[in-house]
């Protein structure tokens, strides 16, 4: 009878089970081997009854269980030893850096690799490392022909700079992949550049449905992470702020959790499909939603997004986002959305994740009440007051310039109603001159 030794290279098995799934990575992820069915532990050759049953399962877990496809490295074969015939799956090094169990994701549960005679998982830091190298060179992004070739990237470079980076304009191309294989700029520079043609709409809607547009702004046709900065501006301008003085300390309000809101446009920018369309986001009266395009990636559960688990579609994206301090790696985004408004407010199809932040309630109902008749009654307060604290409601960090064009009076006599608003406290500064914003106080 042959004798077999189970060793970094060798996995013993007497007979097939659900682990070759996980050993096959294992050995995938590390330096390839071989698994050995109908070997025992003690290297007995005890043989494989249903052999064509067995090479069947063989097949579907290389096939439909482990990302990417690892078909073109693994080799079966059947030998016969002692009269007996075993099933042999010579299995190479994996061609792509890193291999997962679909069911898990490229997680940890999802990612071993074979360290001695054992399964190891691998940590998150391997898994990014390992991952961002895999589909770094095969994103899409890096081979899809920009649409215009008269791209520049002075905003970039100028963003990489105040960041502490060296810019070196030889090298700058090169170094952020911003051209394909035939030397053309790439949808990853288009999204980069100064200028392009993707656009990026801010649509308002009047009531619960998209049957009336009350305003559409566009602020795309720019650099991504300029069109990213105009967007928190806008989602900071619409979060109201209403606040309760009736209690100590003071309690203040929101329309929506702005960090969760920052999470999922943050999350549509980087997972998006661009070479379908741009990510939306749209305003109901009782909503927000933000749109993008693609589904889940491959290899992605539901579960995996719902847990955070960081698999991004655009790892050349996501890298910059990263280098900026604008975003985590760690997928802690979808989790801070849940924790605040459950998973409830996902949508995901396998074109589109779509997630509805709801509106405080009390927010929209304060916001909606007469603010001349509800703010101020007992203290008087005149037109131009008035305007200004309607204005302020729904925009808390509007200038005292853009306030006198939609009032139609002069800057200076915005600066006197605000000195007076504040005297009679309806109105607060809460930051710096510079970068705070207005809390009317009703």
């Amino acid at each position: 009878m042959g004798q077999f030794i189970e060793s970094e290279k060798i996995e013993l098995k007497a007979k097939y089970t659900d682990t070759i799934c996980k050993e096959i990575v294992a050995f995938l992820n590390a330096d390839g081997g071989q698994i050995m069915i109908g070997v025992d532990d003690s290297g007995n050759v005890i043989g494989v009854d249903k052999i064509d049953e067995t090479l069947k399962k063989i097949s579907d877990v290389i096939t439909m269980q482990i990302e990417p496809n690892p078909q073109e490295e693994i080799r079966t074969e059947l030998k016969f030893d002692s009269g007996k015939t075993i099933i042999v799956l010579f299995i190479s090094k994996g061609t792509r850096n890193i291999y997962c169990q679909k069911k898990y994701g490229f997680s940890s549960n999802g990612c071993v690799i074979r360290i001695g005679t054992t399964c190891k998982e691998m940590t998150p830091e391997q898994i990014r490392i390992r991952y961002e190298r895999n589909f770094y060179d095969e994103e899409y992004m890096l081979k899809k022909r920009a649409s215009r070739s008269d791209l520049s990237f002075r905003e970039l470079k100028i963003y990489y700079a105040e960041k502490g980076f060296h810019v070196d304009d030889a090298s700058f191309e090169a170094n952020f992949n911003l051209r394909n294989k035939d030397g053309d700029y790439n949808l990853l520079a288009e999204l980069l550049a100064d200028k392009n043609n993707i656009p990026f709409s801010f649509v308002k809607f009047n009531g619960t449905d998209k049957a009336a547009i009350s305003e559409r702004n566009d602020y795309g046709f720019g650099c991504i992470l300029s069109v990213y900065e105009k967007i928190k501006a806008r989602l900071s301008a619409e979060n109201i702020c209403v606040s309760n003085t009736t209690v100590r300390p003071r309690k203040d309000m929101y329309l929506f959790d702005y960090d969760a809101v920052n999470e999922a446009v943050l999350n549509a920018l980087v997972h998006n499909d661009w070479t379908v369309t741009e990510p939306q986001i749209s305003i109901f009266s009782d909503r927000m939603e933000i749109l993008s395009y693609g589904g889940l990636p491959n290899g992605m559960s539901k579960e995996d997004f719902y847990e955070g688990i960081s698999h991004p579609r655009n790892s050349t994206l996501m890298r910059i986002f990263l280098n900026m301090g604008l975003t985590e790696h760690t997928g802690h985004g979808v989790p801070t959305i849940i924790k605040k408004y459950g998973k409830e407010v996902f949508e995901i199809t396998d074109n589109y994740i779509k997630c509805r932040i709801p509106f405080d309630k009390k927010v929209l109902e304060s916001s909606k009440t007469n603010v001349g008749t509800n703010v101020g009654t007992n203290v008087g307060i005149n037109k131009t007051e008035k305007a200004v604290l309607g204005i302020l409601i729904r925009n808390p960090e509007m200038t005292a310039e853009e306030m006198a064009t939609e009032v139609g009076v002069t800057k200076r006599t915005i600066e006197r109603t605000v000195v007076s608003l504040k005297k009679k406290g309806l109105i607060e500064r809460i930051g710096s001159n510079k970068s705070g914003s207005w809390v009317v106080i009703q």
